[in-house]
């Protein structure tokens, strides 16, 4: 069966080759320079090696202002342009006009639609189900697309059992921040876990964010070790990727890979394709609106 993983990082852009402000060049990220050969800048922002293609994706949808998450998530997962629908850039929640779109468009219910399994890999802590009993709506893209298509979210259960991941990778920020004791992970052992969850679905979507809360200046610990975490993580799962899966990682808007601001970035959002039919979906995105057609597309 082939299926098709999906790995949203929030708040990831191509930006230039500047070995202070981009931390990519700063601290080194071997998902770049040992598959691709090289790291990605506005000057080179296409790099192919075998099946695998970094390439740029416009985030500003031809509306002025820096992209936000709300307006960004909504034109990747439901396929349409957000910003220009509401008239602006918005987030980081979905501007309440979306809503109606996020539960008639989005891609889970897209693949349900078609009898095909969806899932979405990232486990909850109780702080989120407290928040759900007390009455509070207000939902990222990504969990509301969740909520409204009828998917089960998952809990720390599912992530002891390997049947799914925490938003951070490793376990840790549960562990000494929430006070779990799920046992840190290292990136490679999530990645491998991502990877055969990904094969009992037709679409799986696992999202990490802190990459965004890093532009942003609101990351507490290790900025060098975050994404260290991260590149391995990729690493493994560009390395290891099985033949019938297609790897697309995508991003809302730059922000991260320029440091010396706090705020997103108009840079092109990063993305890279990978597996059986990365080429197709390098030929198909150019821009957000066109990853759930280029995705859908591959089903038909």
């Amino acid at each position: 069966m082939h299926s098709v993983l999906m790995i949203f990082l929030d708040g990831v852009g191509i930006g230039k080759e500047d070995y202070q402000a981009n931390p990519f060049f700063k601290y080194g990220f071997k998902s770049f320079t040992d598959i691709f050969g090289g790291i990605p800048t506005l000057n080179n922002p296409v790099l192919k090696k075998n099946n695998s293609i970094i390439f740029p994706s416009d985030a500003c949808l031809g509306i002025e202002g820096f992209p936000q998450s709300g307006t960004g998530q909504t034109s990747i997962f439901c396929g349409m342009n957000a910003a220009q629908y509401v008239g602006k850039h918005f987030g980081p929640y979905p501007y309440s006009t979306l809503i109606p779109v996020i539960e008639k468009e989005n891609i889970f219910k897209a693949f349900i639609s078609i009898g095909r399994k969806a899932f979405f890999a990232n486990a909850y802590p109780k702080v989120f189900f407290d928040y759900l009993k007390s009455g509070k709506s207000r939902l990222s893209v990504t969990s509301l697309s969740s909520k409204l298509s009828g998917l089960k979210f998952n809990t720390s259960t599912d992530v002891r059992l390997g049947r799914a991941l925490t938003a951070e990778i490793t376990n840790e920020r549960w562990n000494y921040k929430l006070g779990y004791k799920l046992g840190t992970i290292k990136p490679k052992t999530s990645a491998r876990r991502l990877l055969k969850i990904s094969k009992e679905n037709s679409f799986t979507l696992y999202e990490y964010f802190m990459t965004d809360h890093l532009g942003h200046g609101r990351y507490d610990g290790d900025a060098q070790n975050l994404l260290a975490i991260l590149d391995e993580f990729l690493f493994t799962i560009l390395s290891e990727l099985g033949e019938d899966t297609t790897l697309l990682v995508c991003s809302d808007h730059g922000n991260v890979e320029d440091i010396s601001v706090k705020t997103h970035t108009l840079n092109p959002a990063l993305t890279i394709a990978s597996g059986r039919y990365a080429e197709s979906l390098f030929n198909d995105i150019k821009d957000l609106t066109q990853i759930k057609p280029a995705i859908m597309k591959l089903f038909e």
